[in-house]
């Protein structure tokens, strides 16, 4: 059975998971919801979302309203007359009068292991937390946030080292996957509801820039945790003074990894120690922190031993 159904999503990973249906016979997208182009970068030229490129470029009717409290954007989507009502990363929350639209159930792709990290940013909640694997969970909507009965949940694992775009990206691949199993066992009508256990639930709110700034005075593996979940946005920083200026100099970083133990007050927390190979040392309370590469602010990403030559004066980077 092929399924008629509307796809609403936003970002990268949401194309990713429409790419993956587009490919797939069991079912149709007639149509496709979106956010409303956005203004950004230095020109703050307006920008099609990753989801309105691809359905373009397929040739799929693409709609963007703002909100639906309009009876006409109501009408768009009652119109497509969908089976399913699909939604990946949209960011709109949807009101009562559009999930009862679709002729069989309006569902979700969230990337946790409901309940846990309901809301905006479960991927980079995760990793900042420490945590030791995740999942994609596919639910059908209700309209309190993320609280709809499960339809079916998978767990992955989060690499030691691995970053919150890493991880996004396995778990696209696992969603759609999951999504498709979904839809068919729901064209058969084999999928069950299980209600969440609304007393485990925590919430995943909106990741700030702000909470980039990254504070070596923590141990290296909450630093490794937080660097790995602000990899790549909102991005991971920390504001050095360079030897003979009065400036401080913001510094980009990257993932790396943690290093050798420090005797207690050998260093003061911030200290780039110096290169220890091709990385640079950073300390932490306890440890050094090992990074790769990092980005003084205006200029291109730069290994750590170009950084180290020209930055740090007094090493010899021979």
């Amino acid at each position: 059975m092929t399924l008629d159904c509307v796809f609403m999503g936003t970002p990268k990973f949401a194309a990713s998971i429409l790419s993956s249906l587009l490919a797939w016979p069991g079912c149709r997208i007639t149509g496709v919801f979106t956010q409303p182009d956005r203004a950004c970068g230095r020109g703050q030229k307006c920008k099609p979302t990753p989801v309105k490129i691809l359905a373009l470029d397929h040739g799929l009717p693409v709609y963007d309203p703002p909100h639906f409290k309009s009876q006409e954007n109501m009408d768009l989507l009652r119109a497509l007359s969908p089976d399913v009502l699909l939604v990946a990363a949209y960011g709109l929350i949807l009101p009562r009068a559009v999930l009862d639209i679709p002729k069989l159930a309006a569902i979700n792709v969230h990337t946790s292991l409901l309940p846990k990290y309901r809301g905006a940013a479960p991927i980079q909640r995760a990793v900042l937390a420490g945590e030791t694997a995740t999942g994609v969970t596919i639910m059908r909507i209700e309209e309190q946030l993320d609280s709809g009965p499960i339809l079916m949940q998978r767990a992955l694992a989060i690499g030691a080292d691995e970053s919150a775009g890493e991880l996004e990206k396995q778990l696209a691949d696992l969603g759609a996957r999951l999504l498709m199993e979904t839809l068919g066992r729901l064209g058969q009508g084999r999928v069950s509801a299980i209600a969440q256990d609304h007393g485990q639930a925590t919430y995943a709110a909106k990741v700030e820039k702000s909470e980039g700034r990254i504070d070596f005075s923590r141990p290296a593996q909450q630093v490794h945790n937080r660097i790995r979940a602000m990899t790549p946005r909102p991005g991971a920083y920390f504001d050095w003074i360079a030897p003979g200026r009065d400036a401080p100099v913001r510094l980009s970083l990257l993932p790396g990894r943690i290093g050798s133990e420090l005797s207690p007050g050998s260093f003061s927390p911030g200290t780039i120690i110096g290169l220890q190979g091709e990385e640079l040392a950073i300390a932490c309370s306890d440890r050094a922190y090992l990074v790769p590469c990092l980005q003084p602010a205006g200029r291109k990403v730069q290994g750590a031993r170009a950084f180290a030559c020209g930055y740090l004066s007094k090493l010899d980077c021979r």
